[in-house]
Protein backbone atom coordinates (compact mmCIF):
# COMPACT_ATOMS: atom_id res chain seq x y z
CA UNK A 1 0.00 0.00 0.00
CA UNK A 2 1.28 3.47 -0.77
CA UNK A 3 -0.19 4.98 2.43
CA UNK A 4 1.75 4.48 5.63
CA UNK A 5 -0.83 3.12 8.09
CA UNK A 6 -0.55 2.77 11.80
CA UNK A 7 -0.16 -0.92 12.54
CA UNK A 8 1.10 -3.02 15.38
CA UNK A 9 -0.51 -4.04 18.61
CA UNK A 10 -2.28 -2.27 21.40
CA UNK A 11 -0.06 -0.78 24.08
CA UNK A 12 -0.85 -2.05 27.56
CA UNK A 13 -0.48 0.54 30.30
CA UNK A 14 -0.72 0.16 34.03
CA UNK A 15 -3.91 2.25 33.93
CA UNK A 16 -5.54 0.48 31.01
CA UNK A 17 -5.39 0.16 27.25
CA UNK A 18 -4.75 2.53 24.38
CA UNK A 19 -7.21 1.49 21.68
CA UNK A 20 -7.56 4.67 19.66
CA UNK A 21 -7.17 4.65 15.90
CA UNK A 22 -7.35 7.25 13.10
CA UNK A 23 -10.99 6.33 12.39
CA UNK A 24 -11.93 7.62 15.86
CA UNK A 25 -10.63 11.10 15.03
CA UNK A 26 -12.65 11.17 11.80
CA UNK A 27 -15.82 9.89 13.46
CA UNK A 28 -15.89 12.85 15.84
CA UNK A 29 -15.11 15.49 13.22
CA UNK A 30 -16.83 14.37 9.98
CA UNK A 31 -20.07 16.15 10.85
CA UNK A 32 -22.91 17.49 8.71
CA UNK A 33 -24.90 20.62 9.48
CA UNK A 34 -28.16 20.07 11.33
CA UNK A 35 -30.38 22.21 13.50
CA UNK A 36 -34.11 22.82 13.12
CA UNK A 37 -36.31 21.14 10.52
CA UNK A 38 -36.28 24.42 8.57
CA UNK A 39 -32.50 24.47 8.44
CA UNK A 40 -32.29 20.82 7.48
CA UNK A 41 -34.76 21.45 4.65
CA UNK A 42 -32.61 24.19 3.10
CA UNK A 43 -29.44 22.07 3.20
CA UNK A 44 -28.00 23.63 6.35
CA UNK A 45 -27.28 26.99 4.69
CA UNK A 46 -27.26 29.23 7.75
CA UNK A 47 -23.94 31.11 7.41
CA UNK A 48 -25.54 34.24 5.94
CA UNK A 49 -29.29 33.71 6.32
CA UNK A 50 -29.95 34.05 10.06
CA UNK A 51 -33.27 34.25 11.82
CA UNK A 52 -33.25 30.60 12.99
CA UNK A 53 -32.18 28.90 16.22
CA UNK A 54 -29.74 26.83 14.13
CA UNK A 55 -27.60 29.97 13.78
CA UNK A 56 -26.37 29.29 17.32
CA UNK A 57 -24.37 26.32 15.95
CA UNK A 58 -23.40 27.67 12.54
CA UNK A 59 -23.12 31.47 12.56
CA UNK A 60 -24.33 33.02 15.83
CA UNK A 61 -24.48 36.43 14.16
CA UNK A 62 -27.74 35.19 12.63
CA UNK A 63 -29.43 35.38 16.04
CA UNK A 64 -29.39 39.18 15.74
CA UNK A 65 -32.17 38.99 13.11
CA UNK A 66 -34.58 38.09 15.91
CA UNK A 67 -36.76 40.97 17.13
CA UNK A 68 -39.00 38.81 19.38
CA UNK A 69 -38.55 35.91 21.79
CA UNK A 70 -39.01 32.37 20.51
CA UNK A 71 -39.34 28.79 21.80
CA UNK A 72 -38.36 25.87 19.51
CA UNK A 73 -38.63 22.07 19.84
CA UNK A 74 -37.40 19.57 17.19
CA UNK A 75 -38.00 15.82 17.62
CA UNK A 76 -36.93 13.44 14.86
CA UNK A 77 -36.60 9.86 13.68
CA UNK A 78 -33.74 8.30 11.68
CA UNK A 79 -33.70 5.33 9.28
CA UNK A 80 -30.29 3.69 8.73
CA UNK A 81 -29.78 1.48 5.66
CA UNK A 82 -26.22 0.38 4.91
CA UNK A 83 -24.99 -1.77 2.02
CA UNK A 84 -21.48 -3.14 2.58
CA UNK A 85 -19.19 -4.78 0.02
CA UNK A 86 -16.14 -6.87 0.93
CA UNK A 87 -14.10 -9.05 -1.44
CA UNK A 88 -16.81 -8.83 -4.07
CA UNK A 89 -19.77 -9.79 -1.86
CA UNK A 90 -22.51 -7.35 -0.75
CA UNK A 91 -24.65 -7.47 2.39
CA UNK A 92 -27.12 -5.12 4.10
CA UNK A 93 -27.53 -3.72 7.61
CA UNK A 94 -30.53 -1.75 8.91
CA UNK A 95 -31.30 0.21 12.06
CA UNK A 96 -33.68 2.97 13.15
CA UNK A 97 -33.86 5.24 16.18
CA UNK A 98 -35.37 8.39 17.59
CA UNK A 99 -33.36 11.53 17.01
CA UNK A 100 -33.67 15.27 17.55
CA UNK A 101 -32.56 18.58 16.14
CA UNK A 102 -32.06 22.05 17.58
CA UNK A 103 -34.38 22.94 20.47
CA UNK A 104 -34.27 25.89 22.81
CA UNK A 105 -35.01 29.55 23.39
CA UNK A 106 -34.12 32.86 21.78
CA UNK A 107 -34.43 36.15 23.68
CA UNK A 108 -34.39 39.44 21.79
CA UNK A 109 -33.80 42.72 23.62
CA UNK A 110 -34.38 46.05 21.81
CA UNK A 111 -32.05 48.93 22.61
CA UNK A 112 -33.05 52.46 23.51
CA UNK A 113 -34.54 54.55 20.74
CA UNK A 114 -31.97 56.40 18.65
CA UNK A 115 -29.12 53.92 19.27
CA UNK A 116 -27.18 52.58 16.30
CA UNK A 117 -27.36 49.17 17.95
CA UNK A 118 -30.92 48.13 17.15
CA UNK A 119 -31.17 45.00 19.29
CA UNK A 120 -29.29 42.29 21.12
CA UNK A 121 -30.33 38.64 20.95
CA UNK A 122 -29.38 35.56 22.93
CA UNK A 123 -29.86 31.88 22.16
CA UNK A 124 -29.82 28.92 24.55
CA UNK A 125 -30.17 25.63 22.74
CA UNK A 126 -29.42 21.90 22.58
CA UNK A 127 -28.73 20.08 19.34
CA UNK A 128 -27.73 16.58 18.18
CA UNK A 129 -24.47 17.38 16.43
CA UNK A 130 -23.75 13.75 15.48
CA UNK A 131 -25.75 10.52 15.42
CA UNK A 132 -23.60 7.39 15.71
CA UNK A 133 -26.43 4.86 15.47
CA UNK A 134 -25.57 2.42 12.69
CA UNK A 135 -25.28 -1.24 11.77
CA UNK A 136 -22.85 -2.78 9.28
CA UNK A 137 -22.58 -6.39 8.15
CA UNK A 138 -20.32 -7.80 5.46
CA UNK A 139 -18.72 -11.08 4.44
CA UNK A 140 -16.39 -12.47 1.79
CA UNK A 141 -14.07 -15.32 0.83
CA UNK A 142 -10.37 -14.58 1.42
CA UNK A 143 -7.72 -16.92 -0.01
CA UNK A 144 -4.69 -14.73 0.66
CA UNK A 145 -4.43 -13.69 4.30
CA UNK A 146 -6.08 -14.19 7.68
CA UNK A 147 -7.26 -11.69 10.30
CA UNK A 148 -5.15 -13.74 12.75
CA UNK A 149 -1.95 -12.58 11.04
CA UNK A 150 -2.23 -9.25 12.83
CA UNK A 151 -1.63 -11.18 16.06
CA UNK A 152 1.45 -12.77 14.51
CA UNK A 153 2.79 -9.35 13.55
CA UNK A 154 2.18 -8.08 17.07
CA UNK A 155 4.50 -10.75 18.45
CA UNK A 156 7.06 -10.35 15.67
CA UNK A 157 7.17 -6.55 15.88
CA UNK A 158 7.73 -6.76 19.63
CA UNK A 159 10.49 -9.43 19.27
CA UNK A 160 8.67 -11.85 21.58
CA UNK A 161 10.61 -15.11 22.02
CA UNK A 162 9.34 -16.12 25.48
CA UNK A 163 6.00 -18.04 25.36
CA UNK A 164 5.11 -16.65 28.79
CA UNK A 165 5.40 -13.13 27.40
CA UNK A 166 3.24 -14.12 24.43
CA UNK A 167 0.62 -15.45 26.85
CA UNK A 168 0.59 -12.45 29.23
CA UNK A 169 1.88 -9.21 27.71
CA UNK A 170 -0.80 -8.58 25.05
CA UNK A 171 -4.14 -9.09 26.81
CA UNK A 172 -6.06 -7.07 24.22
CA UNK A 173 -4.50 -8.75 21.20
CA UNK A 174 -2.00 -11.55 20.61
CA UNK A 175 -2.26 -13.11 24.09
CA UNK A 176 -5.94 -13.87 23.48
CA UNK A 177 -5.07 -15.70 20.26
CA UNK A 178 -2.06 -17.44 21.82
CA UNK A 179 -3.96 -18.76 24.83
CA UNK A 180 -6.71 -20.18 22.63
CA UNK A 181 -4.11 -21.84 20.33
CA UNK A 182 -5.08 -19.82 17.26
CA UNK A 183 -1.46 -18.65 17.36
CA UNK A 184 1.05 -21.34 18.31
CA UNK A 185 4.80 -21.59 18.59
CA UNK A 186 7.22 -23.01 16.03
CA UNK A 187 9.72 -25.19 17.86
CA UNK A 188 13.43 -24.55 17.42
CA UNK A 189 16.53 -26.41 18.51
CA UNK A 190 16.80 -27.35 22.16
CA UNK A 191 13.15 -26.56 22.85
CA UNK A 192 13.54 -22.92 21.91
CA UNK A 193 10.88 -20.88 20.12
CA UNK A 194 11.84 -20.38 16.48
CA UNK A 195 8.74 -18.31 15.72
CA UNK A 196 4.96 -18.33 15.65
CA UNK A 197 2.33 -19.57 13.25
CA UNK A 198 -1.41 -19.20 12.77
CA UNK A 199 -3.64 -22.24 12.50
CA UNK A 200 -6.02 -20.42 10.14
CA UNK A 201 -5.99 -21.69 6.54
CA UNK A 202 -6.29 -18.75 4.11
CA UNK A 203 -4.48 -20.54 1.27
CA UNK A 204 -7.35 -23.01 1.01
CA UNK A 205 -9.85 -20.23 1.63
CA UNK A 206 -11.45 -18.72 4.73
CA UNK A 207 -14.90 -17.19 4.96
CA UNK A 208 -14.66 -13.86 6.76
CA UNK A 209 -17.53 -11.81 8.10
CA UNK A 210 -18.01 -8.97 10.55
CA UNK A 211 -20.97 -7.31 12.22
CA UNK A 212 -20.48 -3.85 13.71
CA UNK A 213 -23.21 -2.05 15.62
CA UNK A 214 -22.74 1.46 16.97
CA UNK A 215 -24.87 3.84 18.98
CA UNK A 216 -24.63 7.19 20.72
CA UNK A 217 -23.94 10.67 19.47
CA UNK A 218 -22.68 14.15 20.27
CA UNK A 219 -25.06 16.47 22.12
CA UNK A 220 -24.20 20.15 21.79
CA UNK A 221 -25.35 22.59 24.49
CA UNK A 222 -24.69 26.14 23.28
CA UNK A 223 -25.19 29.69 24.44
CA UNK A 224 -25.02 32.42 21.78
CA UNK A 225 -25.09 36.21 21.86
CA UNK A 226 -25.44 38.64 18.98
CA UNK A 227 -25.89 42.32 18.15
CA UNK A 228 -27.51 44.22 15.28
CA UNK A 229 -25.85 47.42 14.06
CA UNK A 230 -28.13 49.61 11.90
CA UNK A 231 -29.81 46.50 10.42
CA UNK A 232 -26.73 46.10 8.23
CA UNK A 233 -23.99 44.54 10.33
CA UNK A 234 -24.69 41.55 12.57
CA UNK A 235 -22.08 40.21 15.00
CA UNK A 236 -22.27 37.10 17.16
CA UNK A 237 -20.49 34.42 19.12
CA UNK A 238 -21.37 31.25 20.99
CA UNK A 239 -19.83 28.80 23.43
CA UNK A 240 -20.61 25.13 22.99
CA UNK A 241 -20.31 22.25 25.43
CA UNK A 242 -20.28 18.90 23.62
CA UNK A 243 -21.25 15.72 25.45
CA UNK A 244 -19.95 12.70 23.55
CA UNK A 245 -21.26 9.15 23.97
CA UNK A 246 -20.19 6.33 21.68
CA UNK A 247 -20.53 2.57 21.96
CA UNK A 248 -19.39 -0.03 19.43
CA UNK A 249 -19.74 -3.81 19.50
CA UNK A 250 -17.90 -5.77 16.83
CA UNK A 251 -17.62 -9.48 16.06
CA UNK A 252 -15.27 -10.72 13.35
CA UNK A 253 -15.64 -14.40 12.40
CA UNK A 254 -13.29 -16.43 10.23
CA UNK A 255 -13.98 -20.04 9.33
CA UNK A 256 -12.49 -22.73 7.13
CA UNK A 257 -14.13 -22.69 3.71
CA UNK A 258 -13.45 -26.43 3.29
CA UNK A 259 -14.72 -29.50 5.16
CA UNK A 260 -11.19 -30.87 5.64
CA UNK A 261 -10.08 -31.76 9.18
CA UNK A 262 -6.99 -29.55 9.43
CA UNK A 263 -6.90 -28.23 13.02
CA UNK A 264 -8.98 -25.18 12.13
CA UNK A 265 -12.74 -24.81 12.06
CA UNK A 266 -13.34 -21.16 13.03
CA UNK A 267 -12.45 -18.33 15.37
CA UNK A 268 -14.20 -15.13 16.42
CA UNK A 269 -12.65 -11.88 17.62
CA UNK A 270 -15.15 -9.79 19.62
CA UNK A 271 -14.55 -6.24 20.80
CA UNK A 272 -16.53 -3.67 22.75
CA UNK A 273 -15.63 0.00 23.03
CA UNK A 274 -17.40 2.59 25.14
CA UNK A 275 -16.23 6.16 24.81
CA UNK A 276 -17.48 9.07 26.86
CA UNK A 277 -16.22 12.61 26.75
CA UNK A 278 -16.84 16.29 27.14
CA UNK A 279 -15.59 19.04 24.84
CA UNK A 280 -15.71 22.78 24.52
CA UNK A 281 -15.58 25.05 21.48
CA UNK A 282 -16.42 28.55 20.36
CA UNK A 283 -18.03 29.94 17.22
CA UNK A 284 -17.68 33.49 15.92
CA UNK A 285 -19.50 35.04 13.02
CA UNK A 286 -20.45 38.14 11.08
CA UNK A 287 -23.23 38.89 8.58
CA UNK A 288 -23.27 41.99 6.41
CA UNK A 289 -26.35 43.22 4.55
CA UNK A 290 -25.11 45.96 2.16
CA UNK A 291 -28.53 46.22 0.48
CA UNK A 292 -31.93 45.09 1.61
CA UNK A 293 -32.11 41.87 -0.40
CA UNK A 294 -28.52 40.57 -0.17
CA UNK A 295 -26.57 39.10 2.75
CA UNK A 296 -23.06 37.74 3.07
CA UNK A 297 -21.70 35.92 6.10
CA UNK A 298 -18.52 34.44 7.53
CA UNK A 299 -18.14 32.04 10.48
CA UNK A 300 -15.16 30.58 12.30
CA UNK A 301 -15.43 27.49 14.49
CA UNK A 302 -12.55 26.80 16.84
CA UNK A 303 -11.36 23.23 17.31
CA UNK A 304 -13.30 21.26 19.90
CA UNK A 305 -11.13 20.28 22.84
CA UNK A 306 -12.31 16.95 24.24
CA UNK A 307 -11.44 15.10 27.41
CA UNK A 308 -12.18 11.43 26.71
CA UNK A 309 -12.40 8.10 28.47
CA UNK A 310 -12.37 4.67 26.78
CA UNK A 311 -13.51 1.37 28.23
CA UNK A 312 -12.35 -1.51 26.05
CA UNK A 313 -12.72 -5.29 26.07
CA UNK A 314 -11.60 -7.96 23.61
CA UNK A 315 -12.15 -11.71 23.40
CA UNK A 316 -11.11 -14.54 21.10
CA UNK A 317 -13.00 -17.82 20.75
CA UNK A 318 -11.63 -20.74 18.73
CA UNK A 319 -12.66 -24.19 17.53
CA UNK A 320 -9.53 -25.93 16.28
CA UNK A 321 -11.02 -29.39 15.85
CA UNK A 322 -9.41 -30.76 19.00
CA UNK A 323 -6.00 -29.06 18.64
CA UNK A 324 -4.74 -27.94 22.04
CA UNK A 325 -6.82 -30.50 23.91
CA UNK A 326 -10.15 -30.23 25.69
CA UNK A 327 -12.41 -28.30 25.56
CA UNK A 328 -12.74 -28.11 21.79
CA UNK A 329 -14.07 -24.53 21.96
CA UNK A 330 -11.74 -22.20 23.86
CA UNK A 331 -12.30 -18.58 24.88
CA UNK A 332 -10.03 -15.95 26.35
CA UNK A 333 -11.27 -12.51 27.42
CA UNK A 334 -9.23 -9.42 28.20
CA UNK A 335 -11.15 -9.13 31.48
CA UNK A 336 -9.36 -12.31 32.61
CA UNK A 337 -6.20 -10.21 32.88
CA UNK A 338 -7.83 -7.27 34.65
CA UNK A 339 -9.86 -8.63 37.57
CA UNK A 340 -12.97 -8.88 35.44
CA UNK A 341 -12.92 -5.21 34.48
CA UNK A 342 -12.57 -3.55 31.04
CA UNK A 343 -9.39 -1.70 30.24
CA UNK A 344 -9.65 2.07 30.77
CA UNK A 345 -7.71 4.94 29.35
CA UNK A 346 -8.10 8.71 29.61
CA UNK A 347 -6.87 10.99 26.86
CA UNK A 348 -7.56 14.24 25.00
CA UNK A 349 -8.73 14.82 21.44
CA UNK A 350 -8.59 18.05 19.44
CA UNK A 351 -10.91 18.18 16.42
CA UNK A 352 -10.20 20.47 13.42
CA UNK A 353 -11.33 24.08 13.06
CA UNK A 354 -13.87 25.11 10.41
CA UNK A 355 -14.12 28.14 8.15
CA UNK A 356 -17.43 29.01 6.47
CA UNK A 357 -18.52 31.59 3.91
CA UNK A 358 -22.09 32.11 2.75
CA UNK A 359 -24.37 34.38 0.73
CA UNK A 360 -28.15 34.78 0.55
CA UNK A 361 -30.55 36.57 -1.77
CA UNK A 362 -33.98 37.40 -0.32
CA UNK A 363 -36.74 38.25 -2.77
CA UNK A 364 -38.76 41.29 -1.67
CA UNK A 365 -36.87 41.73 1.59
CA UNK A 366 -39.09 43.49 4.12
CA UNK A 367 -39.16 43.95 7.87
CA UNK A 368 -42.62 42.39 7.63
CA UNK A 369 -41.70 38.77 6.94
CA UNK A 370 -45.19 38.11 5.56
CA UNK A 371 -44.20 40.10 2.51
CA UNK A 372 -41.05 38.08 1.85
CA UNK A 373 -41.66 35.75 -1.08
CA UNK A 374 -38.56 33.55 -1.33
CA UNK A 375 -34.85 33.22 -0.69
CA UNK A 376 -31.82 31.37 -2.03
CA UNK A 377 -28.82 30.66 0.16
CA UNK A 378 -25.46 28.94 -0.34
CA UNK A 379 -22.48 28.08 1.90
CA UNK A 380 -18.98 26.73 1.44
CA UNK A 381 -16.97 25.22 4.29
CA UNK A 382 -13.30 24.32 4.74
CA UNK A 383 -12.25 21.50 7.09
CA UNK A 384 -8.79 19.93 7.41
CA UNK A 385 -9.43 16.48 8.85
CA UNK A 386 -5.77 15.65 9.26
CA UNK A 387 -5.55 18.48 11.82
CA UNK A 388 -7.22 16.21 14.39
CA UNK A 389 -4.82 15.10 17.09
CA UNK A 390 -4.76 12.89 20.18
CA UNK A 391 -2.90 13.76 23.35
CA UNK A 392 -2.33 12.02 26.64
CA UNK A 393 -4.32 13.27 29.60
CA UNK A 394 -1.10 12.94 31.61
CA UNK A 395 1.19 15.71 30.40
CA UNK A 396 4.41 14.02 31.59
CA UNK A 397 6.81 12.94 28.88
CA UNK A 398 8.00 9.50 27.94
CA UNK A 399 6.56 6.40 26.41
CA UNK A 400 5.08 4.98 29.63
CA UNK A 401 2.05 7.28 29.47
CA UNK A 402 1.32 6.59 25.79
CA UNK A 403 2.85 9.74 24.32
CA UNK A 404 4.97 7.72 21.88
CA UNK A 405 1.86 5.84 20.73
CA UNK A 406 -0.06 9.06 20.21
CA UNK A 407 2.81 10.52 18.22
CA UNK A 408 2.57 7.54 15.85
CA UNK A 409 -1.23 7.81 15.83
CA UNK A 410 -1.15 11.50 14.88
CA UNK A 411 1.31 10.73 12.11
CA UNK A 412 -1.10 8.10 10.81
CA UNK A 413 -3.91 10.69 10.86
CA UNK A 414 -1.73 13.01 8.77
CA UNK A 415 -1.11 10.19 6.29
CA UNK A 416 -4.69 8.95 6.01
CA UNK A 417 -6.80 12.11 5.89
CA UNK A 418 -6.86 15.41 4.03
CA UNK A 419 -8.68 18.74 3.87
CA UNK A 420 -11.98 19.10 2.03
CA UNK A 421 -14.37 21.77 0.78
CA UNK A 422 -18.03 21.16 1.65
CA UNK A 423 -20.85 22.95 -0.17
CA UNK A 424 -24.51 23.56 0.64
CA UNK A 425 -27.35 25.26 -1.21
CA UNK A 426 -31.03 25.71 -0.39
CA UNK A 427 -34.05 27.90 -0.70
CA UNK A 428 -37.61 28.60 0.25
CA UNK A 429 -40.72 29.64 -1.64
CA UNK A 430 -43.41 31.28 0.45
CA UNK A 431 -47.17 31.35 -0.10
CA UNK A 432 -48.38 33.70 2.64
CA UNK A 433 -48.49 31.36 5.67
CA UNK A 434 -47.19 28.22 3.91
CA UNK A 435 -43.62 27.55 2.77
CA UNK A 436 -42.00 24.99 0.50
CA UNK A 437 -38.29 24.33 0.95
CA UNK A 438 -35.53 22.30 -0.68
CA UNK A 439 -31.79 21.89 -0.23
CA UNK A 440 -28.67 19.97 -1.15
CA UNK A 441 -25.40 19.51 0.72
CA UNK A 442 -22.17 17.83 -0.36
CA UNK A 443 -19.46 16.78 2.11
CA UNK A 444 -16.26 15.79 0.36
CA UNK A 445 -13.93 12.80 0.65
CA UNK A 446 -11.69 13.07 3.76
CA UNK A 447 -9.43 10.12 2.77
CA UNK A 448 -6.09 10.26 0.99
CA UNK A 449 -6.30 6.56 0.10
CA UNK A 450 -7.62 6.18 -3.47
CA UNK A 451 -9.19 2.84 -2.49
CA UNK A 452 -11.71 4.57 -0.19
CA UNK A 453 -14.14 7.01 -1.84
CA UNK A 454 -15.81 8.69 1.10
CA UNK A 455 -18.47 11.37 0.73
CA UNK A 456 -21.88 12.40 2.00
CA UNK A 457 -24.70 14.03 0.07
CA UNK A 458 -27.89 15.28 1.71
CA UNK A 459 -31.00 15.84 -0.40
CA UNK A 460 -33.71 17.56 1.59
CA UNK A 461 -37.21 18.95 1.27
CA UNK A 462 -39.82 20.27 3.61
CA UNK A 463 -42.97 22.25 4.34
CA UNK A 464 -43.58 25.03 6.80
CA UNK A 465 -46.49 26.91 8.33
CA UNK A 466 -46.32 30.25 10.15
CA UNK A 467 -49.19 32.34 11.44
CA UNK A 468 -49.84 34.54 14.47
CA UNK A 469 -46.53 33.68 16.12
CA UNK A 470 -46.94 29.90 15.83
CA UNK A 471 -44.92 27.79 13.39
CA UNK A 472 -44.62 24.14 12.37
CA UNK A 473 -41.97 22.73 10.00
CA UNK A 474 -41.72 19.20 8.60
CA UNK A 475 -38.59 18.00 6.78
CA UNK A 476 -37.24 14.81 5.29
CA UNK A 477 -33.50 14.47 4.59
CA UNK A 478 -32.16 11.60 2.49
CA UNK A 479 -28.42 11.04 2.84
CA UNK A 480 -26.42 9.21 0.20
CA UNK A 481 -23.19 8.25 1.92
CA UNK A 482 -20.05 6.38 0.90
CA UNK A 483 -17.43 5.33 3.39
CA UNK A 484 -14.94 2.56 3.91
CA UNK A 485 -12.52 0.96 6.30
CA UNK A 486 -10.05 -1.90 6.57
CA UNK A 487 -11.25 -4.79 8.77
CA UNK A 488 -7.59 -5.40 9.57
CA UNK A 489 -4.24 -4.13 8.36
CA UNK A 490 -0.95 -5.99 7.96
CA UNK A 491 2.63 -4.86 7.62
CA UNK A 492 3.16 -7.69 5.19
CA UNK A 493 0.47 -9.26 3.04
CA UNK A 494 -2.84 -8.53 1.43
CA UNK A 495 -5.67 -6.71 3.20
CA UNK A 496 -8.80 -5.39 1.54
CA UNK A 497 -11.17 -2.54 2.35
CA UNK A 498 -14.84 -2.94 3.12
CA UNK A 499 -16.86 -0.22 1.39
CA UNK A 500 -20.13 1.05 2.81
CA UNK A 501 -22.93 2.79 0.94
CA UNK A 502 -25.74 4.29 2.96
CA UNK A 503 -29.18 5.46 1.91
CA UNK A 504 -30.21 6.95 5.23
CA UNK A 505 -33.31 8.97 6.08
CA UNK A 506 -34.01 11.56 8.75
CA UNK A 507 -37.51 12.88 9.46
CA UNK A 508 -37.79 15.99 11.64
CA UNK A 509 -40.65 18.08 12.98
CA UNK A 510 -40.05 21.52 14.46
CA UNK A 511 -42.77 23.40 16.26
CA UNK A 512 -42.57 26.60 18.26
CA UNK A 513 -44.03 29.95 19.09
CA UNK A 514 -43.03 33.55 19.64
CA UNK A 515 -43.62 35.18 22.99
Amino acid sequence: MKIAYLTGGMLLLSSGIIAQEPADALRYSWLTQGGTARNYAIGGTMVSLGGDLSATYINPAGLAFYKTNEFVLTPGFSFINNKSTYLGETEKGKKSNFNYGASGLVFATPTRQGSNWRNYSFGLAVNRAANFNSKIFYKGLNNQTSYSEKYLEELINNNVTDPNAAAQNFPYGASLAFNTYLIDTISGTGGSVAGYRSLSTPLTGVNQQQEIETKGGITDFSFGASANLLDKLYLGGSIGINILDFERTSTFREEDATTTINNFKYFTAAETLKTSGMGINAKLGIIYRPVEYFRVGFAFHTPTFYNMKDEYTAAVTTDLEGYGGSPAVKTQNSKDFNSGEPGEFNYNLVSPLRLMLGASYVFREENDVKRQRAFLSADVEYVDYKASSFKTADQTTGGSNGSDYFEQLNTAIDNQFKSTINARIGGELKFHTFMVRAGFAYYGNPYQDDNIKGRRMNISGGLGYRDKGVFVDLTYVHQLAKDGFYPYRLDQGFFAPATVKGGNGNLLLTFGFKF
